[in-house]
């Protein structure tokens, strides 16, 4: 499992977050990873404001990945309503594959199961996107059927190419 050093993110942490997660998720440089949107959506992944919001928040972690000194991964943990929520997952592209986001994932689910006590986590992810959620079902993730339409019209989210997307709830106890 790739080697990474944990820490959470502050305000000065949120233009290097905003290039990751693009980098990781949209336009040419996603396609090095196997995580890419880029054949779904255009446009931001993530808006600065609400990351800065997520950084601020009470039961609510932006954690940083590092590998000496580089930021390599992020995610967001947070307690909502007393189960976890995980979201804002990114790697590097050029690091996909190497056992950085599964020890990625794993530091989360501890931050929620040891800091703060909680049954299980959530997320949300692209019901189209089976190669990844079948690494999540890897992981111990299972689909619920619970499906949230897409925000379209909203560019936070970013700008659909197709009129099909929607997110499906995926579970874990811990």
């Amino acid at each position: 499992m790739a080697d990474l050093q944990f820490r959470n993110a502050t305000e000065a942490d949120v233009d290097a977050i905003v290039r990751l997660v693009t980098r990781a998720y949209r336009g040419e440089a996603s396609r090095a990873g196997w995580t890419t949107e880029a054949d779904l959506l255009d446009g931001e992944r993530i808006d600065p404001d609400v990351l800065r919001a997520d950084i601020a928040r009470p039961a609510s972690r932006v954690v940083l990945g590092l590998n000496d000194g580089a930021l390599q991964a992020c995610a967001h943990v947070a307690d909502l309503g007393g189960r976890g929520y995980f979201g804002m997952f990114a790697v590097e592209p050029t690091c996909q594959g190497a056992g950085t986001g599964r020890a990625m994932v794993a530091e989360c689910e501890r931050i929620a199961r040891d800091d703060w006590r909680l049954p299980k986590m959530q997320m949300t992810v692209i019901d189209l996107r089976e190669d990844l959620i079948a690494w999540y079902e890897r992981l111990g993730y299972r689909r619920t059927g619970v499906h949230h339409p897409f925000p379209y019209g909203d560019p936070r989210f970013g700008i659909p190419k197709r009129d099909d997307l929607r997110f499906e709830v995926l579970e874990k106890a811990l």
